[in-house]
């Protein structure tokens, strides 16, 4: 590859902002047609650069080659403009638009004739169920994307970038959401579209996946390249990991039983329907006890979202009871439950956990907002917001220039860690966690496992919902899968694998 000209090449490239450099005299190097993955810790850096490539901020210092041409991109559409397109960890789109109107919106086809300045639906449609079909993307064009899960809505995103020509694309975090089996297809399209000569820079945590699926990996720690252009054939996931972090790379397990008899949450032939009438969660019964954790295995959209929401009180129960502590609490407000001590990390943390305009400490009181030390009588207690939030900025390791910057400002993983140590602060009795790590580093993921099994160790209740296979068998003390609004299979976490977890995920088979 050396004698062609590099797709991408970022020469000493610097970023400052107050108080932090997030990127310091970094040199990456992509070639044509080649799966280059980027790898780094929350915090790193590896987010500002990425912003840097696609034009949403311009650096300090250094410059950006593309096909060998210096550009100075000062807008996306700028970077669109030269072939390269992002699927960001954190979507885009817009819930009230159909699928087809997102990934067409600011690129709209135009009819010919007496269409001549209309929109040519019909030609966009049939354009993007091909590309659907051309790369296993399974997405309907006319559905409304508020109705998706988040692994549909990331294939709205690839889709998004591939109707726009892109010839180098940008993909942050694109398997968090897959289950196993997915995650092979979509290494087979990048395969596919690399022999076609699509360059593809790969932002992953999961070292695994690099290995797998990468020709070359760079690793950014603290703002600056600590390795480039690394051949996956002559490194480990150990060596990336003590790259990264500087330390081991971490697995999700559990020690000694802590699961005591008291039943904290049960469920009994809960029942969620759609506005249609059909059955979402469809009479789900089970029981998490104190000390225990719950893993729930499913492929997006099969109702684990739902089921979280009528616990939560977010979402009407149709059938069934939700007892929590002894308690019928099925008719209780989300308000009340949160008051009794059920914890909740949502899936999505920038649309249910976060208000990215507020400050940390603001957003420390986010659903504790009625109780100590957010609050004093009926006022608002700043002074015990914000002296809380610094306790969860060092406990939790938030990387952060201080507690009054907007949540915005920081990475996707250090926001997650603010949300952790809040929900696990007040001494809750159950922690509803949906994906708790997802698009965290290994670092942060170890951090977290640590707190949920010092919680367990505790007598905390915990219903785990994860799209990583190697997180919820390794965490769980009981394990469920749940396919098409039912729980159809529980499984023994330490035998069963992966793949056979997999399999069960997607069809009502035997997963053992």
């Amino acid at each position: 590859m050396s004698d062609q000209v590099a797709a991408v090449r970022l020469t000493s490239i610097t970023k400052r902002f107050p108080g932090v450099v997030a990127n310091r005299d970094i040199n990456l190097t992509i070639e044509r047609g080649e799966v280059h993955a980027l790898c780094g810790e929350n915090g790193a850096g590896k987010s500002t650069l990425m912003k840097i490539l696609y034009g949403m901020q311009r650096p300090d210092e250094g410059g950006i080659e593309v096909e060998g041409e210096k550009v100075a991109f000062r807008t996306p559409a700028d970077a669109i403009a030269r072939g390269i397109g992002m699927v960001h960890q954190h979507f885009k789109l817009a819930d009230n638009l159909t699928v087809l109107e997102n990934v067409i919106l600011g690129a709209e086809p135009r009819g010919k004739g007496w269409r001549r300045g209309r929109i040519d639906f019909a030609a966009a449609r049939e354009r993007i169920r091909e590309m659907s079909r051309a790369y296993g993307l399974r997405v309907d064009p006319d559905v409304l994307v508020e109705t998706l899960g988040v692994g549909e809505r990331q294939r709205v995103e690839i889709l998004k970038v591939l109707y726009r020509g892109a010839r180098v694309l940008i993909l942050d975090e694109p398997t968090a959401v897959l289950v196993p089996q997915e995650v092979e297809e979509l290494f087979g399209n990048l395969r596919d579209l690399r022999a076609e000569g699509l360059t593809v820079l790969f932002i992953s945590h999961k070292l695994d996946e690099v290995l797998s699926v990468a020709d070359t990996i760079s690793v950014i720690r603290r703002g600056t390249t600590v390795a480039t252009r690394l051949d996956p054939a002559q490194v480990t996931s150990r060596r990336l990991a003590e790259l990264m972090v500087g330390s081991e790379l971490p697995t999700p397990e559990l020690r000694e039983s802590t699961v005591t008899d008291d039943v904290e949450l049960e469920l009994s032939g809960l029942t969620v329907l759609a506005p249609g009438g059909r059955p979402v969660v469809d009479e789900v019964s089970l029981r998490i006890r104190r000390g225990e954790i719950v893993g729930l295995a499913g492929v997006e959209g099969n109702g684990q979202s739902e089921l979280i929401e009528a616990i939560m009180g977010i979402r009407h129960a149709d059938a069934g009871t939700i007892t929590y502590g002894g308690d019928d609490v099925t008719h209780w407000t989300t308000r009340r439950r949160r008051e009794a001590g059920i914890a909740y990390i949502p899936e999505d943390r920038h649309r249910h956990g976060l208000v990215l305009e507020g400050t940390l400490w603001e957003n420390r009181m986010l659903g504790h907002q009625t109780r100590r030390p957010n609050v004093r009588g009926p006022w608002v207690d700043r002074r015990g917001a914000r002296r809380d939030t610094t306790r969860i900025v060092r406990e939790y390791d938030v990387r952060t220039p201080g507690i009054d910057v907007p949540a915005a400002a920081l990475s996707g993983g250090n926001q997650q860690k603010l949300i952790v140590g809040r929900e696990m602060s007040g001494e809750p009795r159950l922690l509803i966690a949906a994906h708790p790590t997802r698009g965290i580093d290994v670092g942060a993921q170890a951090a977290i496992w640590d707190h949920l099994r010092q919680a367990r160790a505790d007598g905390l209740a915990v219903l785990l919902i994860s799209a990583d296979l190697e997180e919820l068998i390794g965490m769980s003390d009981t394990l469920h899968v749940i396919l098409r609004g039912r729980l159809v299979a529980e499984v023994d976490p330490r035998e069963v694998t992966p793949q056979a977890l997999g399999s069960a995920m997607t069809a009502a088979g035997d997963p053992s």
